[in-house]
């Protein structure tokens, strides 16, 4: 019993080598990431966001414009975002990792400080056309979620 057990080990260890090493598994994270950029380029999160330790009923409307999202080397990849900095809107690059689980992309940025807006921490997961996740900026956090909506490109 013992030998059968350890050649599953043995067999499951060389089809997660063939699995490491096959180019299609490759190209299918490409292909996922290629669409995760389209998906996000000229893009909004629309959706709602609720503070920690408040009642549900404050959920508060959310939007964010994303100008690009690009792929950098590894996990690492740049959106940029239009904020509101004071009375100007501008576009602000973020850089973030992006982690897979399987086919679903979901960022993540730690104590990250946007001169002038503060300092967060969130990780964000997408599916489709929906997004949820969480926030922290300070002392303050909470959850968001909502839909991926596109912009038409500008000419």
């Amino acid at each position: 019993m013992t030998r059968f057990f350890a050649g599953l080990v043995a067999i499951g260890f060389v089809a997660m080598s063939l699995w490491a090493a096959d180019p299609e598994k490759k190209a299918d994270r490409e292909d996922l990431e290629k669409a995760f950029s389209a998906k996000l380029t000229n893009g909004v999160l629309a959706g709602a966001f609720s503070v920690d330790g408040k009642d549900s009923g404050t959920n508060k409307p959310d939007r964010y414009q994303i100008v690009s999202a690009k792929k950098l080397k590894g996990d690492d990849w740049l959106i940029t975002a239009k904020m509101k900095v004071g009375e100007n809107e501008l576009d602000i690059p973020i850089p973030i990792k992006v982690y897979w689980a399987n086919d679903t992309p979901v960022m993540s940025l730690t104590d990250l400080t946007i001169p002038g807006v503060g300092t967060f921490t969130a990780r964000v997961m997408f599916y489709g056309d929906r997004y949820a996740g969480t926030w922290q900026h300070g002392e303050v956090g909470g959850h968001m979620w909502g839909l991926v909506e596109k912009n038409a490109p500008k000419k």
